[in-house]
């Protein structure tokens, strides 16, 4: 895989779940997810399709796109999610331009788009740029910091100059400036550990491992029940390899 290859292959974890790396034993805990992810979707559509001028069922919708193509079984499935939700997304903007949700599902969609594409999907990242900051603008608080929190994904994960946008300091300002706003959102710290793991900075790491494992217990309480158990799986496997680089 080149490098640009695995760069894009990461642009769809930027806000929650991404599977590829779950251990066999977990194989059971995945197909239930996508059994979930794919009633939902079908729930979605069956509401959209009824109120396709609400902006709650859009971005219901979108969502769902999303998160159903975190189980897609080749590229040519995920891209169809992919563009699903992209479209349900600037149907809506059409009518809702200053809609937070529209802004942030679109870049959301469109990584999941770029995971399909090679070189291709440097075109989709100044969108993706542009839609979560955006969305920024609009609501910073949106999705637990998710602008920020995908801004640092996108910055980090992206090739530098001259080839794409990449940029440590604009991903580390992002990182922080999501914790600052959710810091018991576990992503949002999750993202800042792995990071500066990449970095190389060990006593940051370490600093604030420890803040996340004091942050789980009142985590657990704020985000319990079924919408989070794809967040979770994906949290306590990314913890679960933090503890293994840090030799616990």
């Amino acid at each position: 895989m080149s490098n640009c290859q695995r760069t894009f292959y990461f642009l769809a974890i930027i806000a929650w779940a991404t599977f590829a790396g779950m251990a066999d034993d977990l194989a059971d805990q995945k197909s239930k997810l996508k059994s979930a992810a794919e009633k939902s979707l079908v729930s979605a559509r069956a509401q959209h399709k009824t109120t396709f001028q609400s902006a709650v069922t859009a971005r219901k919708l979108a969502s769902a796109c999303f998160d159903r193509a975190e189980f897609a079984e080749n590229d040519s499935e995920r891209a169809a999610l992919a563009r699903e939700g992209l479209a349900i997304c600037r149907d809506w903007l059409v009518r809702h331009p200053k809609d937070v949700g529209g802004h942030f599902f679109l870049a959301m969609n469109l990584g999941q788009l770029a995971r399909t594409m090679n070189l291709g999907a440097l075109k989709l990242v100044d969108e993706m740029e542009q839609s979560f900051s955006k969305a920024r603008e609009l609501d910073d608080k949106y999705e637990y910091a998710g602008p920020d929190r995908n801004l640092g994904q996108l910055y980090h994960q992206a090739p530098g100059w001259p080839i794409s946008l990449g940029d440590k300091k604009k991903a580390r300002r992002h990182f922080e400036r999501a914790l600052e706003i959710a810091p018991d959102y576990p992503a949002n710290r999750l993202n800042l550990i792995e990071a500066n793991m990449v970095w190389g900075e060990k006593a940051i790491v370490i600093e604030q491992r420890r803040a996340l494992e004091e942050s789980l217990p009142k985590a657990r309480k704020a985000f319990a029940g079924e919408r989070w158990e794809a967040h979770w799986a994906s949290w306590e496997e990314r913890l679960r390899k933090i503890r293994m680089s840090t030799g616990e």
